[in-house]
């Protein structure tokens, strides 16, 4: 187990190593010029390679990435371009705001997965089982930012229930937290619960068909009793599985949903980053998100092998 636990962890730093050239030289390499972007087209030369040398944009690639990667280990992720002030709080906020955003949108999402998907599997052969197909079908066909005008039109405009957009801090007051939270966390979840919902009735069905499961009725036991003593624990593997898998997906979608809502996460704050040429808070921005990514990958890894025990008796 530890020695699995070792090679998990050796191939997620090499895997972020990878992941930091990369996002340095895609950037780097972008067409336009950030000084030209911030001084505007009728700067001359002379103020273009001015501005260059102050942000350091006249050394070598080599220089600049180790200065890049040196920094952001130790938590200093340089200077924005445009507001000239430090990109590591900026990104930490906005970071706070997305990781409520999309841990919210999964637990939403299984919540209407797993059971959705386990009476779809479980009741397939009756109309109600159907019913359940169909409504996790409807619901992979709908994209986020549909899911979220569609949400806002009926709990904010039509009934009144929830605000429309916006953000408000947990600390600064609870309630009107959730209240903003609930449409985006639902706008979210909802299409990624359906998706998840599909992946958990496959996985069901699969189970259903294990010999144990017959040994388990043969003993007497009901449907549902056999599930849930021995059907569950294997059925929710795969699912946990692509829970991390679909958590990038949550990511991007949470930059669409952000803009909906107008939350101020990092999808926004990407935004505006691209929109300002602001290469090194974009690089910054990409790169957490890239270790974000990783991370919970490791995280999904090890909870696969915890959770199966096949796989520690093979590792």
């Amino acid at each position: 187990m530890l020695v699995s636990l070792s090679r998990k962890i050796l191939s997620f730093v090499a895997s972020v190593i990878v992941a930091s050239v990369v996002v340095f030289l895609l950037l780097s390499v972008m067409p336009g010029d950030p000084a030209r972007a911030q001084l505007g087209t009728d700067a001359t030369e002379a103020d273009v390679e001015r501005l260059q040398q102050q942000l350091g944009l006249d050394r070598p690639l080599i220089v600049r990435y180790f200065e890049w990667i040196g920094g952001f280990l130790r938590g200093d992720l340089g200077t924005s371009y445009a507001s000239h002030t430090a990109v590591g709080p900026q990104i930490f906020d906005a970071l706070q705001v997305s990781l409520i955003l999309v841990l919210s949108g999964i637990i939403v999402a299984l919540i209407i997965a797993l059971p959705l998907g386990t009476l779809a599997a479980v009741r397939r052969k009756h109309a109600d089982g159907v019913f359940y197909s169909a409504v996790s079908q409807v619901g992979i066909s709908i994209p986020s930012f549909l899911a979220g005008l569609i949400l806002v039109t009926v709990f904010a405009v039509m009934l009144g229930w929830l605000p429309s957009g916006g953000w408000t801090a947990p600390g600064e007051d609870f309630v009107g937290f959730l209240q903003h939270l609930i449409l985006p966390a639902l706008a979210l979840g909802l299409v990624r619960g359906s998706i998840l919902s599909r992946y958990m009735r496959g996985s069901v069905l699969d189970v259903l068909r294990e010999d144990f499961m017959r040994t388990a009725r043969a003993k007497g036991l009901k449907p549902w009793q056999a599930m849930r003593r021995h059907g569950l624990r294997n059925a929710i593997v795969p699912v946990i599985t692509v829970t991390g898998v679909e958590f990038p997906a949550l990511i991007i979608g949470a930059v669409v949903i952000e803009t909906v809502f107008v939350v101020p996460g990092m999808g926004s704050l990407l935004l505006r980053s691209v929109a300002n040429r602001d290469l090194i808070q974009v690089q910054g921005i990409v790169m957490v998100i890239v270790m974000l990514v990783l991370l919970v990958n490791l995280i999904v890894d090890v909870i696969h092998t915890l959770v199966d025990p096949r796989l520690r008796s093979v590792e």
